[in-house]
């Protein structure tokens, strides 16, 4: 079986082509071909430096989309089905393979409307956005902000926050302001480190929740008003004061919780979520893939065709 990955950690250049066993698919699990594979910012992270206690080889990727050839006993889907599933990556385990295995749960048919290239990035960044809100527990009619918002996971967030009834406030370079309009934000201000306080100047008393898609840290806790919330991604959890609490979010928890991503897939089908495709790469060329992502302002994100 063909896959992508790398025998040593560093740049885009250490991915190279590799011939792996074919696996296949148990009870309680589905086999999928294939055809597209999203790239994210942790495919980097893996591919850069160690975090996994396995022996090499080791194949990134937490997104595919594809048909189902495989089916365990207990299979929500069937053979020759066309799905997008979540991959947790452990050593020759990726997304980055023209067979990936899955746990039943982490797998539900295509949105109605949505190819394989546009699917493949849903699974695991609209899954973050939904853990992120969930963590943010704000109320119907409620406030949240959200920084990165003309990226994957801020795109998301930002709609699936509408989806829930909140109003949002978010962030934009001038060039993406009508992306980030577009995905129906109530308020858009400049991104950068001005942004806690335009939020202020917006919603004096702070907003409910802040979903940090950016990566900003701690100069974002003055937007968030005294026992307000901020969910953030990688892990970071920064300084407690006025009452806010910190939510780093894995999304990795929620990988087999199929109802979360069906609900992921409803909305995709109505329109209410909707997946940007930065550019296509044959998976051969996946350090390419990877070199646009580093170099910054993408808005959506890579696919990589098998």
């Amino acid at each position: 079986m063909r896959a992508i990955g790398f025998t040593t950690h560093g740049g885009p250049d250490v991915l190279e082509v590799l011939e792996l066993p074919e696996p296949h698919a148990g009870p309680g699990e589905v086999r999928v071909r294939v055809s597209a594979a999203a790239v994210n910012p942790t495919d980097t992270v893996q591919r850069a430096r160690p975090l996994q206690k396995v022996d090499p080889p080791w194949v990134p990727g937490m997104d595919i989309a594809g048909v189902v050839d495989e089916a365990g006993d207990g299979s929500p889907v069937a053979v020759g089905e066309r799905v997008m599933a979540i991959v947790v990556p452990g050593g020759a385990h990726g997304a980055y393979a023209e067979h990936v295995v899955v746990p039943a749960g982490s797998v539900v048919p295509l949105p109605e409307g949505v190819d394989e290239t546009a699917a493949s990035t849903l699974p695991m960044n609209a899954l973050t956005a939904w853990l992120a809100l969930d963590e943010l527990a704000v109320p119907r009619g409620g406030t949240v902000a959200v920084t990165g918002a003309a990226g994957a996971f801020g795109g998301y967030t930002v709609q699936l926050a509408l989806a829930r009834g909140l109003r949002v406030v978010a962030d934009a370079a001038e060039s993406d302001r009508e992306l980030v309009d577009g995905l129906g934000a109530h308020v858009v201000l400049p991104r950068g480190d001005g942004f806690a306080d335009s939020v202020r100047g917006a919603v004096p008393d702070g907003v409910d929740g802040l979903a940090d898609g950016s990566v900003q840290g701690d100069v974002l806790l003055p937007a968030v008003r005294d026992g307000g919330r901020i969910a953030t991604v990688r892990g970071h959890r920064g300084a407690e004061e006025r009452g806010i609490a910190w939510h780093p979010v894995w999304v990795r928890t929620i990988a087999e919780d199929r109802e979360k991503l069906l609900a992921v897939r409803d909305l995709a089908s109505s329109g209410a979520l909707t997946p940007r495709v930065a550019g296509t790469w044959p998976a051969e060329k996946a350090a390419d893939a990877h070199r646009a992502l580093e170099a910054g302002g993408q808005r959506g994100r890579g696919v990589l065709l098998f």
